[in-house]
């Protein structure tokens, strides 16, 4: 083999081998962009077995009451803090009372909103239950309706609409006096603040 012929040989052999390195690269892919959710898509309450707050404006701020409400009620917002009741097997107890009258006592709160805490579930659950009986004793309807993803159930007593019901260890109840809404709209109403009741208000 001349020279001629050997360097021609040797520059076919690298060409190929060019060409195999080519081949074997791989394919650069496409970026796909990455969607980010939003980080507040939603203010839906996210109701939670919560530890009590010693603050009424930490179960409902009056600002957000009012929005569920519909309408602004006149007069102050009062907290009374429970005292545990052990023969009860309640560790603790918080109730709101929402409009009340200047120079009246609380109870002439046209809205009130209760949570307390037992030992348990099943203690949470049958102090429910004991109180649904109760009223249905004393003459007031029952049935059962949605609070957030949980039940609930709507009393319709002789002076007031009330709501009740549990989540964990904690119960809820909110009250009304009829008149404050329709019948048609109290039981959404009392829901709506049952539900955001359980949820804690966020940086607090």
């Amino acid at each position: 083999m001349g020279m001629r012929t050997a360097v021609l040989a040797a520059m076919v052999v690298l060409a190929c081998a060019g060409c195999s390195a080519v081949a074997t690269q791989p394919v650069a892919q496409p970026q796909i962009p990455t969607i980010v959710p939003p980080t507040s898509f939603s203010r839906i309450p996210q109701m939670t077995d919560r530890p009590l707050p010693d603050d009424c404006e930490l179960v409902i701020p009056v600002e957000l009451f009012h929005q569920k409400l519909g309408r602004e009620l006149p007069g102050e917002l009062k907290t009374i803090i429970g005292i545990p009741e052990p023969s009860l097997g309640r560790t603790g107890k918080i109730d709101c009372y929402y409009g009340v009258p200047e120079r009246q006592p609380i109870a002439a709160a046209p809205v009130v909103i209760g949570l307390a805490t037992y030992t348990d579930e099943p203690t949470a659950a049958a102090r429910v239950a004991d109180s649904v009986a109760a009223e249905r004793e004393d003459g007031a309807t029952v049935r059962e309706v949605d609070v957030g993803k949980r039940k609930g159930q709507l009393i319709s007593a002789k002076d007031e609409r009330l709501l009740v019901g549990w989540l964990g260890k904690t119960t809820f109840v909110a009250r009304a006096k009829v008149g404050v809404l329709p019948d048609d709209a109290i039981g959404g109403f009392l829901a709506a603040v049952a539900q955001q009741s359980m949820t804690p208000i966020e940086g607090a």
